[in-house]
């Protein structure tokens, strides 16, 4: 007899479905798994001994042979151990094989018997509602799968207990969906003193979805005026709250199966190499561009990233996906991102000051600002000269009343009314201005003009 167990593996964000099929053939004692699997899923094979010895059985004197089928798809990770044991305990007898026909299966195990979370569960889920099936998933993340709308999901803490509820001699309770953050506190506005232009920027960036850099003297609050824009952002409907939890569910980062309608916010270091940058490695998993999907990519220190990293996000930028090639699989992840830079003038960073001039200017500007190629900085649509701040900027701030509403709940809820009156979808205002301007707007002019080129 052949047990039939199935389960999914993970191509970017697509669920593809894959049996997991057990034989127990006659012959000298062999454990054989099939089917184009990958070191972590060969692997599974010493702890589903582990955990199938952990409940007190033995494994049948003979050759077992795991087929995953179709068997030129790539599999990888660690969720199917699950599927692999319970095909085994079904082929064995101990469990019912039509018990489990109705349920798509993931999930790690231990040698002790006890399910480890594994990355993925959200698509799994997704999956198997399209499918009409359940989900058998580990306890820890139940509450993720619950968000799959409509479907059973068994979440057992270890494989006695999913055993005993497929028996029917335990009973095991149905998850609650986890809860929703509406947002998250983080740097405002009312923060920065002086620098009138510059949040003028930051607003029309965030209305129209426009790509934003930033270039200035050290110690003029770039990188805070950045990270203060997901805070003046509308927050992400539920479509796009479920869209940027599948991407963290599949990089493994979807804390307790907790939805936010905060965007992403992500600051790479600039040593990032291109993998990380826009996905990629043994394992192929999203890079930041794709977890900073929906919301704002913010790099800091924008010429020291290498030529190569920054050159691959030009086509994520134009095109809203990243595509990774590889020999066996091609894979494609969402990228619609608002990427906010910042950069010093030139090397030593004092451009232009009277004070602290530069020894080698403009040699030392052109040069530094020459690692950025022409077509990244065509896709970025407002060019921002940041100015030092004085000490009567600290001192007093200047915060006129229209600024002083910047960051209550009001004015993110008009500002986020306003942004989706101007722009038909998130991310498109940067390209639509593009089609209107032959290059970047600089904001040396006065910031209403610019508002207005902008509408």
């Amino acid at each position: 007899m052949v047990a039939i167990v199935s389960t999914v593996a993970y191509l970017g964000l697509e669920a593809r479905g894959v049996e997991v099929q057990v034989q127990l053939i006659p012959g000298l004692p062999a454990f054989n798994m099939v089917g184009l699997a990958d070191k972590a899923v060969g692997e599974s094979r010493e702890r589903v001994r582990g955990a199938v010895a952990g409940m007190g059985l033995a494994l049948p004197p003979k050759r077992i042979a795991v087929n995953l089928s179709p068997a030129d798809l790539p599999k990888e990770g660690s969720h199917f151990d699950l599927p692999v044991a319970l095909g085994l305990l079904a082929a064995m007898g101990v469990v019912d094989a039509e018990a489990l026909a109705d349920y798509v299966v993931v999930g790690e195990l231990g040698l002790d018997g006890r399910l480890a979370p594994s990355p993925g569960v959200l698509l799994a889920a997704l999956h198997a509602a399209e499918t009409g099936r359940g989900l058998i998933c580990p306890a820890a993340q139940g509450s993720e799968a619950a968000w799959g709308g409509g479907i059973e999901v068994v979440a057992a803490p270890d494989l006695l207990s999913l055993l005993n509820h497929l028996k029917g001699e335990q009973l095991l309770a149905p998850p609650q969906p986890g809860g929703v953050e509406e947002g998250r506190s983080g740097p405002d506005l009312r923060q920065v003193k002086g620098q009138e232009v510059a949040k003028r920027a930051l607003e029309i960036a965030a209305a129209g979805a426009h790509n934003l850099l930033f270039c200035g003297p050290p110690g003029a609050g770039k990188s805070l005026m950045a990270a203060c824009l997901p805070g003046i952002l509308p927050p992400l409907d539920p479509a796009e709250a479920l869209e940027v939890s599948m991407v963290q569910s599949v990089a493994g980062t979807l804390p307790g199966g907790t939805l936010t309608r905060a965007r992403p916010f992500r600051s790479p270091h600039h040593s990032a190499s291109m993998a990380a940058l826009t996905g990629g490695g043994l394992r192929v998993k999203p890079g930041e561009v794709s977890l900073a999907h929906l919301g704002v990519l913010f790099l800091d220190e924008l010429p020291e990233f290498g030529r190569a990293a920054l050159d691959s996000l030009r086509q994520p930028l134009e095109t809203g996906t990243v595509s990774v090639a590889r020999a066996n699989a091609h894979v494609t992840f969402p990228a619609r991102v608002q990427l906010v830079a910042a950069m010093n003038p030139c090397r030593c960073g004092h451009l232009g000051d009277a004070g602290l001039a530069c020894a080698r200017a403009p040699r030392c500007a052109a040069d530094y600002q020459a690692k950025v190629s022409g077509p990244l900085l065509d896709r970025i649509d407002l060019h921002v000269d940041v100015a030092a701040v004085s000490a009567a900027d600290v001192k007093h701030g200047s915060m006129s009343e229209y600024r002083k509403l910047v960051g209550t709940t009001p004015s993110r809820l008009r500002r986020g009314r306003a942004a989706k009156r101007f722009v038909g979808h998130y991310n498109s205002g940067s390209r639509e201005l593009s089609r209107k301007h032959a290059g970047p707007i600089s904001m040396v002019f006065d910031p209403p003009i610019i508002l207005r080129a902008a509408a």
